[in-house]
């Protein structure tokens, strides 16, 4: 599993800004309404509802918020309104896609997808075209020139509470890998080492990678993960492209 997440590491050395700050706090909103719907309001017994909340609070997106958006989801407001889908198809060169969704009108979402795939050169398949690519698995960010330990004790401390991987990318952060069910223990206990986490979610990796080296594909295939990410409906997107840093470089 080994340097799998290579979209959000494309997206970090791009250095893409997100959409809107209206956007993103109405994706976060609609994620904890529809988490808080499904399991309950409690975020210790509703892991989806913690995750959500934690992200939100990332973003700083104001607590009444987060707090109405709990409210209403547990309370039956709005939550039955929508649907969860995720859209899988192929981008241009055969590389992997998915775009997970909740929406309110699955046929305007589902031809708003598919109208994006078409444009930029791919093809939106039936659900389980790609899906059997990709794993579910925590993945958390280590800042390693802040480490008070030095890297066997970090990978000590990692596999004791549940690591599966453990690998030193080239800005010198740390990426290391978990199951799902093992993903609030490692962070936990990471933080109560005094490690500084930078980043940590639960997200889809793909067991192989599409390496794309030609400049004019790389640039259609990152415009199309920008522009899914970027729509109302699309909580988050997975694929298996990865881009060396060069040729991101030369796309800047």
């Amino acid at each position: 599993m080994s340097g799998h997440s290579k979209w959000a590491n494309i997206k970090h050395r791009k250095g893409r800004q997100d959409a809107a700050k209206g956007k993103i706090f109405t994706k976060l909103g609609r994620e904890i309404l529809v988490a808080a719907k499904a399991g309950g309001a409690n975020p210790e017994t509703n892991f989806r509802l913690k995750i959500a909340i934690q992200k939100a609070k990332e973003e700083n997106l104001p607590n009444e918020n987060i707090l109405r958006a709990i409210q209403k989801g547990a309370g039956g407001q709005d939550g039955n309104a929508f649907e969860e889908l995720t859209y899988e198809g192929y981008g241009p060169g055969g590389v992997a896609i998915m775009a997970a969704a909740l929406t309110d009108n699955r046929n305007r979402t589902a031809g708003e997808i598919r109208h994006l795939f078409s444009k930029y050169g791919g093809n939106l398949g039936e659900t389980g075209c790609v899906s059997w690519m990709f794993k579910e698995k925590g993945i958390i960010m280590v800042d390693g020139d802040s480490l008070d330990i030095d890297e066997d004790g970090l990978i000590l401390a990692a596999l004791e509470a549940g690591a599966e991987d453990i690998e030193r990318q080239t800005d010198g952060t740390y990426e290391i890998t978990v199951g799902p069910e093992n993903f609030e223990n490692l962070k936990s206990a990471l933080q109560n080492t005094g490690i500084n986490i930078t980043d940590a979610e639960i997200t889809m990796i793909p067991d192989t990678i599409s390496e794309v080296m030609e400049i004019d594909l790389a640039r259609q295939l990152l415009r199309l993960m920008e522009l899914l990410e970027e729509h109302d409906d699309v909580q988050n997107t997975y694929t298996n492209l990865e881009i060396s840093e060069e040729l991101i470089e030369q796309i800047k």
